[in-house]
């Protein structure tokens, strides 16, 4: 059997030769005629999958290894009888350390402290969980709108949103929805905008086309929101370079490309290939590499922790190369920036978890330890 991945998924070539025969390709040329004889295809979210793409072929499972589910067809495979996974949770703390290095980098940009600023988290669940446990180690007031959660928790912790629209930070951690009871389509529209705090700034990481861009664009140029952080952008790989060049920080979608997320979103589809193949799982032990930053050792003397605790989080990821990559190959043609985009995914450089480094905090207080292990890092005496 032809397995078609996405070459962006690592250890693909390790797993799933047990499966069948392996062939890598990029998310974006994938195409009908690559798939045609394939019996599976492993994704990731740059990859349309849907009657154009499989109409034509023998694809009877269809793995994606990310959170999201937007760029799929699921009705249409469900009719088709084609089998599908996911992999919902396995990049959750990648985002959710993007988040954490996102605020550390414009609070100091914007001049302000974390510990006195608050953040309104949109969608709280695999991602937005983790982003609450995060923000609330680095001392940040933290409100929480999540209406399905809402319904059926019954809990007064999720509040409507307005009542987040005065946060220091507003961060989206939805999924893309254009029907049902809570839409997300552009769910910050305009008229949301202009009842949003002036102090604000709107952090995405979750789908571009929740944002209405061009009202965005609008309200930065004019001075109404204090600034934007866009990792996800609408019409991807063919983003605004308007948009990008106003955001205090713009990335290439990569907010949940740590590379133990990408990791454990392969092996997920991986076990679930081989439960729709009723084979066995014999996954073998995959070798991470060793973090680019694998210790840190920082003192709290005569130092606010939550200021040493901010640092830690840039220390470890230094996000405002992130950005000033992408701005370095932003191009006017369209084109041009379509494939820089593409490009800066490709080529991004290592990035491993919080839990990869070790930190050693002195002359810090007692509660030092807890705050920076809720983080994610490893603590050592």
């Amino acid at each position: 059997m032809l397995i078609v991945a996405d070459e962006n998924i690592p250890f693909a070539q390790t797993l799933f030769p047990s499966l069948g025969e392996v062939r890598t390709m990029a998310g974006r040329a994938i195409t009908p005629e690559a798939v045609r004889d394939a019996g599976m295809l492993m994704v990731r979210s740059v990859t349309r999958v849907d009657r154009a793409l499989l109409g034509e072929s023998r694809v009877r499972f269809v793995g994606t290894a990310t959170i999201g589910t937007d760029h799929i067809d699921l009705d249409w495979l469900a009719e088709r009888g084609i089998g599908f996974a996911s992999a919902p949770g396995s990049n959750a703390e990648s985002v959710a350390q993007y988040v954490a290095a996102a605020l550390a980098c414009c609070a100091g940009r914007l001049g302000r402290r974390l510990s006195e600023c608050s953040l309104g988290i949109v969608g709280v669940g695999h991602c937005g969980g983790r982003v609450e446990r995060i923000a609330r180690a680095l001392g940040l007031e933290v409100r929480l709108c999540d209406p399905p959660l809402a319904r059926q928790s019954g809990l007064e912790k999720y509040r409507p949103l307005d009542e987040l629209l005065d946060c220091d930070f507003l961060t989206l951690h939805v999924p893309l929805t254009r029907h049902g009871e809570d839409p997300t389509w552009r769910l910050v529209d305009g008229a949301l905008m202009d009842r949003i705090s002036p102090r604000t700034v709107i952090v995405n990481a979750s789908r571009g086309e929740v944002v209405d861009e061009p009202a965005l664009e609008e309200r930065l140029a004019a001075g109404r929101l204090a600034g934007a952080v866009l990792d996800a952008w609408a019409g991807e790989p063919r983003i605004r370079l308007s948009l990008l060049r106003r955001a205090l920080l713009g990335t290439p979608h990569i907010a949940g490309y740590s590379y133990d997320g990408k990791v454990a979103g392969a092996r997920m589809i991986y076990e679930a290939a081989c439960r729709h193949l009723s084979a066995p799982i014999r996954a073998p032990e995959l070798p991470l590499p060793p973090p680019p930053v694998g210790r840190i050792e920082l003192s709290a003397a005569h130092r606010i922790l939550d200021s040493v605790l901010a640092e830690l989080v840039q220390t470890a990821y230094p996000i405002a190369r992130d950005g000033a990559d992408l701005l370095a190959c932003a191009a006017e043609d369209a084109d041009t920036m379509a494939s820089a985009f593409d490009r800066c995914r490709k080529s991004y450089p290592l990035r491993r978890e919080f839990a990869a480094t070790q930190v050693r905090l002195s002359d810090a207080p007692p509660e030092a330890s807890q705050r920076i292990r809720e983080l994610g890092f490893t603590v050592i005496a």
